[in-house]
């Protein structure tokens, strides 16, 4: 009868044991965004979202909190970081970022804007691989968009092909 009774209650129990095994633990992400020295007057860019991919799934992408904003990508050398985003993700590898950019992407040169073509930024977004484990506690990741490599001037037409460098 004990045998019984013990076996009842081990049954009853299973569905917890298992749902408590299989609950999925978060982690904190920060995205910094900075840029190495160029020559250009100013690079404006719009970030719109920011998304990330865990695990293998390319066809997932998690939102994390962006402030749409637009950012002077030359604002931020020499060391100098803006948080861009940040939220929770779930805990494992976290393989890609994927920036969203808006229309109001522009560059300066001597004094003049032109307009920043950027053909696939504002549709299927500027894709960095990463493919690194997170912790429950804090990950930070910076990202380098280098403006110098980044802009193209084919015949007054300037063009955004975006170099963007995950930083140690």
């Amino acid at each position: 009868m004990k045998t019984t009774r013990l076996l009842v209650a081990l049954f009853l129990a299973l569905p917890f044991i298992y749902s408590c095994k299989k609950e999925q633990k978060n982690s904190p992400v920060h995205m910094y965004l900075t840029d190495v020295p160029t020559l250009y007057d100013s690079v404006k860019i719009h970030v719109k979202k920011i998304e990330v991919n865990i695990f293998h799934d390319s066809t997932t992408w998690i939102p994390i909190n962006t402030k749409d904003t637009v950012v002077n990508l030359l604002d931020l050398q020499d060391g100098v970081t803006m948080l861009i985003a940040q939220g929770v993700v779930p805990q494992g590898i976290l393989k890609e970022v994927r920036f969203i950019l808006g229309d109001d992407n522009y560059v300066v040169v001597n004094g003049t804007s032109h307009p920043l073509q950027a053909p696939s930024a504002a549709a299927s977004g500027l894709k960095i691989k990463i493919d690194k484990p997170l912790n429950e506690v804090f990950n930070a990741f910076i990202f380098d968009f280098d403006a110098s490599q980044s802009i193209t001037d084919e015949n007054g037409i300037y063009r955004l092909d975006p170099v963007i460098i995950l930083t140690p």
